[in-house]
Protein backbone atom coordinates (compact mmCIF):
# COMPACT_ATOMS: atom_id res chain seq x y z
CA UNK A 1 0.00 0.00 0.00
CA UNK A 2 1.70 2.89 -1.23
CA UNK A 3 0.10 5.31 1.68
CA UNK A 4 1.70 3.46 4.73
CA UNK A 5 4.22 5.68 5.08
CA UNK A 6 2.30 8.81 5.02
CA UNK A 7 -0.49 7.60 6.88
CA UNK A 8 2.12 6.78 9.54
CA UNK A 9 3.91 10.06 9.51
CA UNK A 10 0.20 11.63 10.11
CA UNK A 11 -0.19 9.51 13.02
CA UNK A 12 3.00 9.96 14.49
CA UNK A 13 2.26 14.20 14.21
CA UNK A 14 -1.30 13.42 15.86
CA UNK A 15 0.59 11.69 18.30
CA UNK A 16 3.37 13.72 19.37
CA UNK A 17 1.50 17.07 19.13
CA UNK A 18 -1.14 15.35 22.17
CA UNK A 19 2.02 14.53 23.90
CA UNK A 20 3.14 17.99 24.08
CA UNK A 21 -0.15 19.43 24.84
CA UNK A 22 0.10 17.29 28.27
CA UNK A 23 2.93 19.56 28.71
CA UNK A 24 1.39 23.02 27.90
CA UNK A 25 1.19 24.41 31.79
CA UNK A 26 4.56 25.05 31.84
CA UNK A 27 5.39 28.47 33.07
CA UNK A 28 5.45 31.40 30.12
CA UNK A 29 9.04 31.98 30.67
CA UNK A 30 10.42 28.44 29.93
CA UNK A 31 8.07 28.14 27.33
CA UNK A 32 9.06 31.59 26.01
CA UNK A 33 13.14 30.34 26.10
CA UNK A 34 11.70 26.46 24.48
CA UNK A 35 10.55 27.93 21.80
CA UNK A 36 13.61 30.23 21.08
CA UNK A 37 15.53 26.86 20.94
CA UNK A 38 13.35 25.45 18.53
CA UNK A 39 13.08 28.64 16.41
CA UNK A 40 17.21 28.55 16.27
CA UNK A 41 17.54 25.35 15.45
CA UNK A 42 14.84 25.37 12.76
CA UNK A 43 16.68 28.34 11.70
CA UNK A 44 20.01 26.16 11.29
CA UNK A 45 17.81 23.58 10.05
CA UNK A 46 16.86 26.16 6.84
CA UNK A 47 20.65 27.06 6.26
CA UNK A 48 22.02 23.94 5.76
CA UNK A 49 18.62 23.03 3.29
CA UNK A 50 19.28 26.43 1.58
CA UNK A 51 22.95 25.20 0.81
CA UNK A 52 22.15 22.63 -1.18
CA UNK A 53 21.34 24.62 -4.16
CA UNK A 54 23.45 24.17 -7.31
CA UNK A 55 22.06 27.47 -8.41
CA UNK A 56 21.02 30.12 -6.42
CA UNK A 57 19.60 32.57 -8.70
CA UNK A 58 17.39 29.98 -9.64
CA UNK A 59 16.30 29.89 -6.07
CA UNK A 60 15.99 33.77 -6.07
CA UNK A 61 13.89 34.13 -9.16
CA UNK A 62 11.16 31.15 -7.65
CA UNK A 63 11.07 32.95 -4.28
CA UNK A 64 9.94 36.14 -6.14
CA UNK A 65 7.52 34.91 -8.65
CA UNK A 66 6.20 32.38 -5.96
CA UNK A 67 6.32 35.21 -3.36
CA UNK A 68 4.17 37.22 -6.05
CA UNK A 69 1.67 34.80 -7.04
CA UNK A 70 1.16 33.42 -3.39
CA UNK A 71 0.00 37.57 -1.99
CA UNK A 72 -2.16 37.41 -5.62
CA UNK A 73 -4.07 34.01 -4.44
CA UNK A 74 -4.05 35.09 -0.49
CA UNK A 75 -2.50 31.51 0.76
CA UNK A 76 -1.36 33.15 4.08
CA UNK A 77 -4.50 34.16 5.06
CA UNK A 78 -6.35 31.26 3.83
CA UNK A 79 -4.83 28.96 5.81
CA UNK A 80 -4.92 31.29 8.99
CA UNK A 81 -8.62 31.55 8.45
CA UNK A 82 -8.42 27.57 8.37
CA UNK A 83 -6.56 27.83 11.74
CA UNK A 84 -9.16 30.09 13.16
CA UNK A 85 -12.51 28.16 11.72
CA UNK A 86 -10.53 25.14 13.67
CA UNK A 87 -9.76 27.44 16.97
CA UNK A 88 -13.39 28.42 16.92
CA UNK A 89 -14.34 24.82 17.00
CA UNK A 90 -11.88 23.44 19.52
CA UNK A 91 -10.92 26.42 21.47
CA UNK A 92 -7.62 27.28 22.17
CA UNK A 93 -5.42 28.88 24.72
CA UNK A 94 -5.01 32.51 23.49
CA UNK A 95 -6.66 34.35 20.50
CA UNK A 96 -5.13 32.77 17.30
CA UNK A 97 -3.15 30.29 19.25
CA UNK A 98 -4.35 27.44 17.09
CA UNK A 99 -4.44 29.12 13.60
CA UNK A 100 -0.42 29.99 14.41
CA UNK A 101 0.10 26.18 15.57
CA UNK A 102 -1.48 24.97 12.60
CA UNK A 103 0.30 27.12 9.90
CA UNK A 104 3.65 26.41 11.65
CA UNK A 105 3.35 23.12 12.23
CA UNK A 106 2.40 23.05 8.49
CA UNK A 107 4.64 24.78 6.67
CA UNK A 108 7.65 22.74 8.83
CA UNK A 109 6.63 19.31 7.98
CA UNK A 110 5.85 19.75 4.34
CA UNK A 111 8.62 21.97 2.86
CA UNK A 112 11.53 19.91 2.81
CA UNK A 113 13.30 17.06 0.98
CA UNK A 114 12.35 13.89 2.82
CA UNK A 115 8.48 14.72 2.36
CA UNK A 116 8.89 14.69 -1.41
CA UNK A 117 11.50 11.87 -1.59
CA UNK A 118 9.84 10.11 1.29
CA UNK A 119 6.08 10.31 -1.17
CA UNK A 120 7.97 9.46 -3.92
CA UNK A 121 10.03 6.26 -2.67
CA UNK A 122 6.47 5.24 -0.94
CA UNK A 123 4.82 5.91 -4.27
CA UNK A 124 7.41 4.06 -7.32
CA UNK A 125 8.73 1.07 -4.71
CA UNK A 126 6.29 0.91 -2.40
CA UNK A 127 9.57 1.59 0.30
CA UNK A 128 8.41 3.40 3.33
CA UNK A 129 11.92 4.02 5.05
CA UNK A 130 12.23 7.52 4.33
CA UNK A 131 9.12 8.27 5.62
CA UNK A 132 9.21 6.19 8.43
CA UNK A 133 12.02 8.71 9.75
CA UNK A 134 10.53 11.19 8.72
CA UNK A 135 7.33 10.26 11.56
CA UNK A 136 9.69 9.76 14.03
CA UNK A 137 11.64 12.95 13.57
CA UNK A 138 8.17 14.73 13.15
CA UNK A 139 6.55 12.94 16.10
CA UNK A 140 9.43 14.27 18.29
CA UNK A 141 9.25 17.41 17.28
CA UNK A 142 5.34 17.85 16.95
CA UNK A 143 5.57 16.98 21.12
CA UNK A 144 7.85 20.40 21.35
CA UNK A 145 6.39 22.34 18.89
CA UNK A 146 2.70 21.36 20.16
CA UNK A 147 4.48 22.12 24.24
CA UNK A 148 5.03 25.37 23.32
CA UNK A 149 2.49 26.52 20.66
CA UNK A 150 -0.24 23.90 21.53
CA UNK A 151 -2.22 21.34 20.40
CA UNK A 152 -3.09 22.78 17.30
CA UNK A 153 -0.13 21.57 16.14
CA UNK A 154 -1.98 17.95 15.73
CA UNK A 155 -4.51 19.57 13.05
CA UNK A 156 -0.83 19.61 10.63
CA UNK A 157 -1.32 16.19 10.18
CA UNK A 158 -4.52 16.74 7.67
CA UNK A 159 -2.29 18.71 4.91
CA UNK A 160 1.03 16.62 5.64
CA UNK A 161 -1.24 13.53 4.98
CA UNK A 162 -2.94 15.19 1.65
CA UNK A 163 0.42 16.40 0.76
CA UNK A 164 2.10 13.44 0.69
CA UNK A 165 -0.21 11.31 -0.56
CA UNK A 166 -0.36 13.37 -3.62
CA UNK A 167 3.03 12.79 -4.60
CA UNK A 168 3.18 9.35 -3.63
CA UNK A 169 -0.26 8.61 -5.88
CA UNK A 170 1.39 10.18 -8.65
CA UNK A 171 4.87 9.04 -8.48
CA UNK A 172 4.48 7.03 -11.29
CA UNK A 173 3.49 10.14 -13.83
CA UNK A 174 6.42 11.94 -12.20
CA UNK A 175 8.77 9.21 -12.82
CA UNK A 176 7.77 8.89 -16.37
CA UNK A 177 7.99 13.08 -17.18
CA UNK A 178 12.05 13.57 -15.78
CA UNK A 179 14.97 10.94 -15.68
CA UNK A 180 15.83 10.10 -11.77
CA UNK A 181 18.95 13.15 -13.23
CA UNK A 182 16.79 15.73 -13.57
CA UNK A 183 14.49 14.20 -10.78
CA UNK A 184 17.57 15.04 -8.29
CA UNK A 185 18.55 17.83 -9.61
CA UNK A 186 14.65 19.39 -8.97
CA UNK A 187 14.85 18.12 -5.58
CA UNK A 188 18.04 19.71 -4.89
CA UNK A 189 16.46 23.10 -5.75
CA UNK A 190 13.24 22.12 -3.70
CA UNK A 191 15.39 21.65 -0.62
CA UNK A 192 16.97 25.00 -1.00
CA UNK A 193 14.10 26.78 -1.75
CA UNK A 194 12.19 25.30 1.05
CA UNK A 195 15.60 26.10 3.07
CA UNK A 196 15.02 29.56 3.10
CA UNK A 197 11.09 29.48 4.00
CA UNK A 198 12.33 27.27 6.62
CA UNK A 199 14.70 30.35 8.30
CA UNK A 200 11.42 32.31 7.60
CA UNK A 201 9.57 30.71 9.95
CA UNK A 202 12.27 30.35 12.58
CA UNK A 203 12.19 34.42 12.08
CA UNK A 204 8.42 34.62 13.15
CA UNK A 205 9.14 32.09 15.21
CA UNK A 206 11.94 34.23 17.15
CA UNK A 207 9.17 37.32 16.59
CA UNK A 208 11.82 39.16 14.75
CA UNK A 209 9.78 40.16 11.78
CA UNK A 210 6.59 39.05 10.51
CA UNK A 211 7.38 37.20 6.83
CA UNK A 212 4.04 36.24 5.17
CA UNK A 213 6.03 32.43 4.27
CA UNK A 214 2.85 30.41 3.33
CA UNK A 215 2.78 33.57 0.77
CA UNK A 216 5.89 31.87 -0.53
CA UNK A 217 4.69 28.35 -1.54
CA UNK A 218 4.24 28.68 -4.82
CA UNK A 219 8.03 29.42 -5.31
CA UNK A 220 8.13 25.22 -4.99
CA UNK A 221 6.15 24.79 -8.05
CA UNK A 222 8.17 27.70 -9.40
CA UNK A 223 11.26 25.83 -8.95
CA UNK A 224 10.19 22.61 -10.09
CA UNK A 225 9.24 23.94 -14.02
CA UNK A 226 11.99 26.03 -14.28
CA UNK A 227 14.80 23.36 -13.47
CA UNK A 228 13.76 21.14 -16.47
CA UNK A 229 12.87 24.12 -18.54
CA UNK A 230 16.92 25.92 -17.58
CA UNK A 231 18.70 22.19 -18.66
CA UNK A 232 16.79 21.95 -21.94
CA UNK A 233 17.38 25.43 -22.45
CA UNK A 234 20.99 27.14 -20.91
CA UNK A 235 20.60 30.21 -22.69
CA UNK A 236 17.99 31.44 -20.63
CA UNK A 237 19.78 31.33 -17.33
CA UNK A 238 22.83 33.33 -19.37
CA UNK A 239 19.63 35.97 -20.04
CA UNK A 240 18.66 35.68 -16.47
CA UNK A 241 22.12 36.53 -15.45
CA UNK A 242 22.94 39.55 -17.77
CA UNK A 243 19.02 40.34 -16.21
CA UNK A 244 20.31 40.65 -12.51
CA UNK A 245 23.63 42.30 -13.57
Amino acid sequence: MVLVGTIVNAVAIIVGALLGSLLSGIKDQVRTTVMQGIALAVFVLGIGMGLKSGNFLLVIFSLVVGSVLGEWWGIEDKLHSVGLWLENRVGGKGKGSVATAFVTATLVYCVGAMAILGALDSGLRNDHQVLFTKAMLDGFSAVIFASALGGGVAFSAVPVFLYQSAIALSASYINQLMSKEMLLLVVNELTATGGIMIMAIAVNLLEIKKVRTANMLPALIVVCAAVPILQKWPAIKDWLLQLVS
